[in-house]
């Protein structure tokens, strides 16, 4: 590499950065965008047009057996330095309002510290910790991880396809305790499939399955998963596949296979993707902020009611504005999204050592001045 003039040093390329798989990210971006409308609008097929919380357990999974190249104990300690200090960041002004409207915590606030179980709470609160069921999750498969991959290791394609057992075993099993230890079960075992898919697609083993049996499998996987959901709406009211876990489970792993085989196979990454700046930088962003943004939105849209409310009270607003209606308030989430992301995303570098920055990508942000 030629040096600098007048300096004798290499100059500093792009190439020395560590560069992103725009594919994953794109895919991460989509998903978060997804639980966000479904929050919003809470639409039945939401889950079916893209099970985005299969597709995150599966991201998740691939970059966990990578980063199990180092010791098991490094990888640990790294997962948690980055999951536990935005979720206490965040967990503080939850706390605290509940605290303010009249809940009292026993010993069960340990889970605010470590959710190893669902955080205790009150109903005041509970549109704003309800979805911390994936932050738990999140964190058993991060612990479990070292123990499945050596697992999966041993017999790859048989140790992936009995991953989708012990949902049908629990589905079939009448007492899973209805607690913070049945709840997680059901969750492990509904994402356990996209997690370990993750694995097969760091080790190379997607690679080398033939497209006719990933085709086969998937559409398999999805037809029973669809029939399942439809033919067991009368149970819970709807064919939503939150409310299925077993549902849940077989669609989002029909789904998330060919996502995940077409990566591997065709080594699809989104490069063109950096010539867009403004759209490459949305992704940057989504993925840099993607803790911030998950546990901030349902906060957003709580708080975007409110801030109607008072739209309503100025003639103008009331007239040309749109102010009952939900896309009105899908846009004034993301606009609260927006504001959360410099607000609050900085937690995020702190956590991985990193220099914090208001927006990724941008200049540093100068904290205690």
């Amino acid at each position: 590499m030629p040096a600098t003039p007048g300096t004798g040093r290499p100059p500093r390329t792009a190439a020395l950065a560590p560069s992103r798989d725009r594919y994953f990210d794109t895919l991460r971006a989509l998903a978060l965008i997804r639980v966000v409308t479904y929050h919003t609008f809470g639409w039945p097929w939401c889950g079916m047009a893209f099970p985005s919380m299969g597709i995150m357990f599966a991201l998740a999974g691939t970059l966990m057996a990578k980063s199990l190249r180092r010791p098991a104990r490094t990888v640990l300690r790294s997962r948690l330095r980055r999951l536990l200090p935005p979720f206490w960041f965040w967990g503080v002004f939850v706390v605290l309002a509940m605290l303010v409207h009249g809940w009292m915590p026993g010993w069960q606030i340990v889970y605010w510290v470590v959710p190893l179980g669902d955080p205790p709470g009150n109903a005041w609160g509970e549109q704003a910790w309800e979805i911390l069921w994936y932050l738990r999750t999140y964190l058993w498969f991060v612990l479990l991880s070292p123990a499945l991959l050596w697992i999966f290791r041993k017999a790859p394609v048989p140790v992936l396809l009995l991953s989708l057992a012990p949902v049908l075993v629990l589905n079939s099993v009448r007492a899973v305790p209805d607690n913070r230890f049945g709840s997680a079960l059901w969750d492990l075992a509904t994402y356990l499939f996209c997690w370990i898919l993750g694995f097969a697609h760091r080790d190379g083993v997607l690679q080398r399955m033939r497209p006719a049996l990933v085709g086969v499998l998937a559409l398999a996987a999805l037809g029973y998963g669809g029939w399942y959901a439809l033919a067991h709406r009368a149970e819970s009211g709807t064919y939503d596949l939150d409310e299925n876990p077993l549902a849940q489970a077989f669609w989002s792993a029909g789904f998330v296979t060919p996502l995940m085989w077409a990566k591997a196979r065709f080594r699809i990454d989104f490069a063109p993707l950096t010539r867009f700046r403004r759209l490459d930088r949305t992704v940057t962003v989504f993925n840099a902020r993607a803790v911030t943004i998950y546990l901030w939105h349902e906060i957003a849209l709580i708080l975007a009611v409110p801030l109607i409310d008072r739209f309503w009270d100025v003639p103008a607003f009331e007239r040309y504005l749109p102010l009952d209606s939900q896309w009105f308030m899908f846009g004034v989430g993301w606009v609260l999204i927006a504001v959360a992301v410099p607000a609050c995303g900085w937690v995020e570098d702190v956590a991985a050592g990193k220099k914090p920055r208001l927006i990724p990508g941008g200049r540093a942000a100068t904290m205690g001045g």
